[in-house]
């Protein structure tokens, strides 16, 4: 059965380009994205992993941890490693797991047998330091990730944790947010002291709170 969002993300131990790991322990206190590919030396994985490596910082400022997989070996990965650091002038410093035996692309339902039987689709989970599935995003092997978008996610989850807020189609970090329903027009004056604008009783506006990096 495949995950859904509030499981409890799957723990796993593997053999990864930065040594062995228990995911678990991988990602600690910390957010985590967890994202497969169909095989090694392929172009468009090439181009994520770049794209990742790149936004490092982005992902650091924000406690994220990035760790992929793929079904190729670990010595396949360490030579693709040299090509993507080549190719997409980057340095790929987070790990990437060997899963030849399919055993974490099978905890995560990652292989869809109407696509391929071998090789993984584009899945994406975000995981939150509860270990719990935030977020699943799958992509046909065709289409590369948008990695902007999984940043600007993960500040709409982290935001969406500690405030009572939601976020508008099209949100950008910084931009105002919707009280959610649950909380009255009379408490959300008091909760968000920047002000509430009311459009209808039930679409109200707050800009973010003062405490949100």
């Amino acid at each position: 059965m495949s995950l859904r969002l509030g499981d409890i993300a799957p723990n796993f131990k593997a053999s990864t380009t930065q040594g062995e790991i228990d995911f678990y322990e991988y990602l600690g206190d910390s957010w985590g994205v967890l994202f497969s590919h169909p095989a090694d030396y392929t172009p468009v994985c090439t181009t994520e992993l770049g794209r990742t490596a790149l936004l490092k910082e982005e992902f650091a400022k924000r406690n994220v941890k990035a760790i992929a997989v793929s079904v190729d070996s670990l010595d396949k990965h360490q030579g693709w490693i040299t090509d993507i650091n080549e190719t997409q002038n980057c340095r790929v410093d987070f790990p990437i797991i060997a899963d030849e035996n399919r055993e974490v692309a099978n905890l995560y339902d990652m292989i869809h047998p109407n696509a391929s039987e071998t090789f993984t689709v584009r899945s994406l989970f975000i995981i939150g330091p509860d270990k719990k599935v935030k977020l699943t995003i799958t992509y046909p092997a065709s289409t590369g990730r948008n990695f902007v978008e999984v940043l600007r996610v993960i500040d709409s989850l982290q935001l969406t944790a500690k405030h009572s807020v939601a976020t508008p189609a099209n949100w950008q970090h910084g931009e105002k947010v919707i009280v959610v329903p649950a909380v009255s027009t009379e408490d959300a004056l008091k909760k968000f002291p920047k002000g509430v604008e009311i459009v209808k009783p039930y679409l109200r506006y707050t800009p973010v709170p003062d405490d949100v990096n």
